[in-house]
């Protein structure tokens, strides 16, 4: 066997204010794959990551709910790790960016920078929102983009023509919170210096890339670096500058990749180990993980921090494309934006594992999720090819014989050495992440031992010829097993199984060298079952309607134009119809119910206290008793109407109205805005 590897592998960290979808498992199961593949092989393989948890959108989004950002992140965390884990993805140790751990780094790393004099403060000229009281990060100001025109875009790069710029070069800019326009404001903010870094990146960047990133990465090189912002403005969530007075904080990217190492430390802590035992060890390999999207803050920004720092760069930084889902990309309104919950909540993890392992490949290429491919290749050949094998050997073998293996005949035991054979060049496409190519291997084995099988037809012969007929029972489950070990990192619960139906534990790869015979078998537990395209259909129906929900929430609390609106023309009322004009005196608000009871003496009447801004609590009354129990909406945000006239009712005052769709009774649906909807925030 060959020496033992030390490695340490990262994937990029998710933010903790979302979800993980289908797109996001690319990478984690690709670098789950590795990791495994890493482990059989007897390697000492470290997998880490953690949630990446700074920034505004936390801040606001916490301020919003009326929690703490502490509260919010934590629940993020609890969600990520259990849907990794129902996905099977094993972490050395998962982590997170807030940790004490990660603000000692970020403020050495900072030390460090100016002590090699790479740090710099100079005004900027920063858009700040008056109404919201805040300088406004990148990412909460929109417009329309300065190349190609685009509306709606952010205001560091657009979405439509791919190009960057600062916000300042947009037109039409507005806070993307309230709507209303910032004005420029003069602020310090502080730089690291990119382009002292510029002749040493030049270099290190195609020795620790592919070719395909390396040439993208270097067309930024054409010119001297810009300096690197590394700090923003309060209010914001994140660990202050030193030296700043709690007024500046680092800029996300500065403590998310440095969550990396942050983590690591914290794994190597419980092993009775330190930060630089790990990292600096010059024995160990260190490969980060990522999506293309982010490789110019790894290859670029990360590189120079660790440079600065005096710690070492990573081996390699192995990036891949995107996710398309049939040969679109993903759509919220077709509902292939499928979160990791969703999916989980009607197929198996372990398809989706298999399939991804059929497509994905070591280049940047997008890889397509083809929906009907994915149900016609679990079912031809993970169901009816792989593990067709074990299902008719197995249960022939326990059920009409003794359940003891016997030994290959020559044919058999050739049909064995080849599959074994094909050992080295597996290894080699797992090594270097072409997966694609190993389960290829994998399914010419299936293919080879089901014809075998089939020509040999032990189940005719089970009478005339039992002898003959264990010898094709025990090739054929010998194969299966073989099988079973090459999917181990695929598939690890479904090769848990088969460990048990042989009454091993455990495999590594090793065990690709054992050939079982004379040894009983366990009885044969069900390993995989063939997908239903209704199941498909409805996972994609369940996603469609829950962003539909979503997208509809947030085109509701769309910020509100600033302009006055011009006065309509006076047109003949049609009785019975409500003006244009007339509607748009309507004053609608995003509400937070901070009460909510019973009013028992009412069949269909709930009293609720909602803050509709600024402070001011409003007690409304609401005939929603049959569709919804007051304690559901203790701390959700409702659309309110806030400029209808008081209206005295038999239990009280009421001050306004909660805005529901339906036919009445508890065929109503309340008119749920979107978490990132601010409290008080006028709706149009």
């Amino acid at each position: 066997m060959s020496q033992q590897r030390k490695i340490l592998m990262t994937t990029a960290l998710p933010y903790a204010n979302g979800y993980i979808h289908i797109g996001h498992l690319v990478e984690y199961l690709q670098a789950d794959f590795w990791a495994r593949f890493q482990r059989m092989r007897g390697h000492d393989c470290v997998f880490i990551c953690a949630d990446d948890t700074h920034g505004t959108p936390i801040m606001v989004k916490a301020r919003e709910r009326g929690i703490t950002p502490e509260q919010l992140i934590a629940e993020s965390h609890k969600e990520h790790v259990q849907d990794f884990a129902d996905f099977q993805i094993e972490f050395s140790h998962y982590g997170s960016t807030n940790s004490p751990e990660n603000k000692e780094l970020c403020e050495y790393f900072y030390k460090k920078m100016q002590e090699g004099g790479h740090i710099r403060t100079k005004p900027i000229q920063q858009y700040y929102c008056e109404h919201d009281k805040m300088f406004l990060p990148d990412r909460f100001v929109k417009g329309t983009c300065p190349k190609c025109g685009s509306k709606d875009q952010y205001g560091d790069s657009c979405d439509v023509c791919g190009s960057t710029y600062a916000p300042s070069d947009m037109k039409d800019v507005h806070c993307s919170i309230c709507g209303n326009p910032p004005v420029l404001k003069a602020s310090d903010s502080i730089f690291f210096k990119l382009n002292d870094f510029k002749e040493y990146l030049q270099e290190w960047i195609p020795k620790h890339s592919s070719s395909e990133i390396s040439k993208k990465m270097l067309e930024w090189f054409n010119e001297d670096l810009h300096d690197l912002d590394i700090s923003r403005s309060a209010p914001y969530f994140g660990f202050p500058i030193p030296g700043t007075d709690n007024n500046k904080f680092f800029y996300v990217w500065v403590d998310a990749p440095m969550g990396y190492m942050a983590s690591t430390q914290q794994w190597a802590k419980a092993q009775g180990k330190t930060l630089q035992d790990i990292w600096q060890d010059s024995q160990r390999e260190i490969y980060h993980f990522i999506g293309k999207d982010i490789a110019r803050f790894h290859l670029i920004f990360w590189a120079a921090f660790l440079k600065a720092a005096g710690y070492r760069t990573p081996n390699e930084v192995f990036v891949h494309g995107h996710l398309m889902v049939n040969g679109e990309k993903m759509s919220k309104s077709k509902g292939t934006f499928v979160a990791a919950r969703t999916y989980l909540n009607h197929l198996n993890p372990e398809y989706l594992r298999y399939y991804y392992s059929t497509k994905l490949s070591s280049s940047v290429d997008d890889i397509d999720l083809n929906l009907e491919d994915l149900v016609n290749r679990v079912n031809s050949d993970l169901v009816g090819k792989i593990t067709n094998l074990g299902s008719r050997g197995g249960q022939m073998l326990k059920k009409k014989m003794d359940g003891m293996m016997s030994t290959p005949d020559a044919e058999g035991a050739a049909l064995i050495k080849s599959a074994q054979d094909r050992a080295v060049t597996i290894a080699e496409h797992f090594e270097n992440r072409d997966f694609h190519k190993a389960t290829n291997e994998i399914r010419a084995i299936a293919d080879e031992a089901n014809k075998y099988f089939d020509e040999k037809a032990p189940w005719k012969t089970l009478e005339t010829n039992p002898t003959a007929t264990k010898q094709v029972v025990t090739t054929t489950l010998n194969v299966f097993r073989l099988l079973a070990i090459y999917l181990k990192p695929i598939l690890p619960h479904y090769t848990a199984k088969v460990e048990k139906l042989f009454g091993e534990a455990n495999y590594q790869w090793a065990d690709l060298q054992k050939v079982l015979t004379n040894r009983p078998i366990q009885d044969y537990e069900h390993l995989a079952v063939r997908v239903e395209a209704d199941k498909v259909k409805a996972m994609i129906e369940e996603s469609r309607k829950l962003n539909e929900s979503i997208q509809a929430a947030k085109k509701a609390t769309a910020p509100a134009a600033t302009a006055a609106p011009k006065k309509a023309a006076a047109e003949p009322t049609t009785p019975g119809v409500i003006e244009f004009a007339d509607f748009e005196k309507v004053e609608l608000r995003v509400g937070l119910v901070v009460e909510a009871e019973e009013i028992k003496e009412a069949d269909k009447l709930l009293r609720l206290k909602i803050d509709v801004g600024g402070g001011e609590i409003r007690q409304i009354i609401s005939g929603i008793k049959a569709a919804y129990k007051a304690e559901q909406l203790i701390g959700r945000k409702l659309l309110v109407c806030v400029n209808l006239a008081p209206r005295k009712m038999k239990f009280g005052m009421s001050e306004g109205m909660v805005l529901a769709a339906g036919t009445g009774g508890s065929d109503l649906f309340l008119l749920f805005p979107d978490d990132g909807a601010q409290v008080g925030q006028r709706v149009k």
